[in-house]
């Protein structure tokens, strides 16, 4: 395990070396998750590229900070762990929340990302009236009390259906994630909408969406893919809003193409 203060708090992250000539890929964890539900994508990327893997703060292993949370302080936190690893050149992978904090850094840092892989998010994301319905259910009754509705979100009917163990396993996950943490990131959740930053970003873009997803639906990904120049969009069948659990093979395979056109234009510009 690996661990750095930074910001004021100390983060857990895993680094995995690779190529040094090649962009380290960065894996941003979603709302109620630690950095493990990347597992399966990064065991298939291993050895081809740098993988960074990291908690956001009030979440894992990582410290809580002072929530509630602005999405400028996961923001900074990325940025900040970026730094510490001497990492100049990232292709961020973020689901959900993870996708929104890449947007943000994005915005504010965009000669660091040289590409973005934003999976299963949005622009926006929920409304105030959701977000203010779901911190009071948390703060007085616990995560519990919303997990059953959550985890509907997450997961297709099919992985619900032929994989209790593992159903079970993330919903451990989920209700045992800090309350203070959770409701800390939904204020931060409630009160972003990068609409406007996110359509002037010009680095190449995958937007990826669990066919299922009930969190942040189809539609809203391909909205948000709509912002962003180029940006390319892909649906994966039977998967819900974390295909890095349901459909690892398949997200790694989107990622993996994604990032040999990305080397390709950039061998192809410094031979021009």
């Amino acid at each position: 395990m690996q661990f750095a203060q930074l910001n004021g708090i100390t983060l857990h992250y895993q680094i995995i070396g690779g190529p040094s000539e090649k962009p380290a890929i960065v894996f941003v964890n979603s709302l109620g998750t630690d950095f493990r539900i990347w597992r399966d994508v990064i065991v298939r990327l291993v050895g081809n590229y740098p993988v960074v893997a990291y908690d956001k703060r009030g979440h894992g292993l990582s410290g809580l900070g002072s929530p509630p949370y602005a999405m400028a302080d996961h923001v900074a936190d990325l940025e900040a762990l970026l730094d510490h690893l001497e990492i100049s050149q990232a292709v961020i992978c973020g689901v959900s929340v993870g996708g929104m904090i890449a947007q943000g850094l994005a915005a504010k840092a965009p000669e660091r990302i040289r590409g973005l892989v934003l999976c299963d998010t949005g622009h926006k994301i929920g409304t105030d009236e959701l977000w203010n319905e779901r911190i009071a259910a948390v703060e007085k009754d616990g995560i519990e009390a919303i997990s059953d509705n959550i985890l509907d979100r997450w997961f297709s009917k099919g992985f619900r259906a032929e994989k209790p163990a593992e159903y079970q396993g993330y919903a451990n996950m989920l209700t045992r994630q800090p309350v203070c943490g959770y409701v800390g990131t939904s204020v931060a959740l409630r009160d972003t909408d990068y609409t406007e930053s996110t359509s002037k970003l010009v680095m190449p873009t995958l937007c990826v969406v669990g066919e299922e997803d009930g969190s942040t639906p189809p539609a809203l990904v391909e909205e948000l893919a709509g912002l962003i120049p180029g940006a390319e969009y892909q649906v994966i069948q039977n998967a819900g809003h974390l295909p890095s659990i349901e459909q690892p093979d398949r997200l790694a395979n989107l990622i993996k193409r994604f990032l040999t056109r990305l080397l390709a234009s950039d061998n192809q510009n410094l031979e021009t």
